[in-house]
C-alpha cells in the first residue's frame, strides 16, 4: 500500500518511519531542493513526544543535539535583570523534556528514514484526485492509496483539498535570525522584554552561530506574503528599532538566515477528507513558538501511522480513529498557546511586571513545590504530561 507524504521537516519523516515499520511503502515529497537548514529556532519535546522518539531508537541522537540552555537573564529597561533557571521551569511543566534545534531534529528524523523511504526533493503536489492520482509540479503523475499533508502552517495539500482555511491570529508575530556566535553568552540565553515586544539570543555548544528570537504584538495580522523575505525583514526592523543598543546590533545582521511568521492557529474540526489527511502544523497548528507544536506533530504522526496500521490501511476507518485519538491534545494545545502568547509578550506595564515576577518566583521556589503548584492545572502547563501514548504493535521484521 502506497502513501505519499508532502513535507520533510518533522511530522513527515516521523510518520514515514512508523508507516514503513508497519509495512507501508512511503514516498516523501519536499518543495525545497534539499533538507532545509534555514536557521530555525529551538523547539521543545515533552514527555509523549520523547517516548515516540525513544521508541524510534533515536533518543541518543536527539539528546546529543540538545541546546543545553540552562539559564536565562531577563532584562527590561531601567530594571534589575531577573535570572531564570530554565531547568526548574521545564521541570515544573513536564517529567521529561529536551530542547533541540528544529533543523537538527529534522536531520535526525531524515537520517533515520532515508534507507527505507523514497525522498523526492525539489518538487511539490499540484493536484489530488479522489482516487489518489497526484500531479506534481515537476515529476510525472503517480497514484497513491493515501496522501498526507505534513507541509506546515501554509500547507499546499490543505489548500488543494480543504480550500482556503481561516488562520486565527492570536496577537503576535515571531521571527528568528541567525547571528555570529559571539552575540550569545556561552552559559545562558539573554532576553529583553518591553511592553509589546520581546527579543532573546541563545546558542548551543555544537552550533556555529547564535539565534535571535523576536516576538512582538500587533493589533492584527500584518500585510505580507509568507515567502516575501525582504518585506518580513522590513517589518521586523520597524517593530524593534529603538529597543536598546544590543538589539540594534542584532538587527544589523538581517541579511542572515531568517524565519518570520504570524502566531496564528488553525481551528479545523476535522483533519481528513477522502483519502487525504493532515498532520502537524498543516492540520492543527496551535501557534508557532508558543503552543508546543513540535511535540504535538510528533505525537500526531505516531497516532496517524498507528491507526492506519490498526485499520489494515483502510483510511475510512483509520482517519476518524486518528482524529479522536489526538483531539483533546489539539484542543489543549490551542488553549495553552493563546495564554502563552498573552503572557510571553506583555501587553501592558502590569503584564510586564507579572512576567518578571513569575520568572523570579519560579527561580526561587524549591523544585518539588514548583512542580506541585503547576500540577494543579494539568490542562495548562502540565498539558503534555496528561497525554497517554498508545502502543501500536509492530509486525516482526
Amino acid at each position: 500500500m502506497g502513501v505519499l507524504i508532502s513535507g520533510a521537516s518533522v511530522a513527515g519523516p516521523v510518520l514515514a518511519w512508523w508507516l514503513t515499520r508497519h509495512g507501508f511503502e512511503v514516498t516523501v515529497v519536499e518543495r525545497a531542493p534539499a533538507l532545509r537548514r534555514t536557521g530555525g529556532h529551538a523547539v521543545d519535546l515533552f514527555r509523549p513526544a520523547m517516548e515516540v522518539v525513544e521508541r524510534m531508537g533515536v533518543l541518543p541522537q536527539v539528546l546529543g543535539k540538545a541546546t543545553g540552555t540552562a539559564r536565562m537573564s531577563l532584562r527590561s529597561r531601567g530594571k534589575r535583570p531577573v535570572e531564570v533557571d530554565l531547568g526548574r521551569l521545564f521541570d515544573a511543566m513536564a517529567d521529561r523534556h529536551v530542547e533541540v534545534m528544529r533543523d537538527d531534529l529534522a536531520e535526525i528524523f531524515h537520517d533515520a528514514t532515508r534507507a527505507d523511504v523514497e525522498y523526492v526533493f525539489g518538487d511539490s503536489v499540484t493536484s489530488i484526485s479522489e482516487d489518489g492520482e497526484v500531479a506534481f509540479e515537476r515529476g510525472a503523475p503517480r497514484r497513491f492509496d493515501v496522501v498526507v499533508g505534513a507541509d506546515g502552517l501554509h500547507s499546499a495539500v490543505r489548500r488543494l483539498v480543504f480550500g482556503e482555511v481561516p488562520e486565527h491570529f492570536i496577537g503576535a508575530h515571531v521571527a528568528v535570525l541567525s547571528l555570529p556566535k559571539r552575540f550569545a553568552p556561552a552559559d545562558r540565553a539573554v532576553a529583553h522584554a518591553e511592553v509589546g515586544r520581546l527579543a532573546a539570543v541563545y546558542s548551543a555548544h555544537h552550533l556555529p552561530d547564535a539565534r535571535a528570537v523576536f516576538l512582538f504584538r500587533t493589533p492584527g495580522p500584518l500585510d505580507y506574503h509568507h515567502r516575501d523575505v525582504p518585506r518580513q525583514r522590513e517589518l521586523l526592523r520597524a517593530a524593534f528599532t529603538g529597543m536598546n543598543d544590543e538589539v540594534e546590533r542584532w538587527l544589523d545582521h538581517l541579511d542572515g538566515a531568517f524565519y518570520f511568521d504570524s502566531v496564528t492557529q488553525l481551528r479545523l474540526d476535522s483533519w481528513s477528507r477522502g483519502r487525504v489527511a493532515l498532520v502537524g502544523d498543516a492540520g492543527y497548528c496551535p501557534g508557532p513558538a508558543v503552543g508546543g507544536s513540535t511535540s504535538l506533530a510528533v505525537v500526531g504522526a505516531h497516532a496517524l501511522a498507528g491507526e492506519l496500521a490498526a485499520a489494515g490501511g483502510d483510511h475510512a476507518r483509520a482517519f476518524p480513529a486518528y482524529e479522536a485519538r489526538i483531539a483533546d491534545y489539539v484542543r489543549g494545545s490551542r488553549e495553552f498557546a493563546v495564554d502563552a502568547a498573552r503572557r510571553l509578550v506583555p501587553g501592558t506595564p502590569r503584564d510586564l511586571w507579572l512576567l518578571r515576577q513569575g520568572f523570579r518566583a519560579m527561580g526561587s521556589l524549591p523544585r518539588p513545590l514548583g512542580r506541585a503548584l503547576v500540577r494543579l492545572n494539568r490542562a495548562g502547563a502540565r498539558l503534555h504530561d496528561s497525554v497517554e501514548l498508545p502502543d501500536y504493535p509492530l509486525p516482526a521484521r
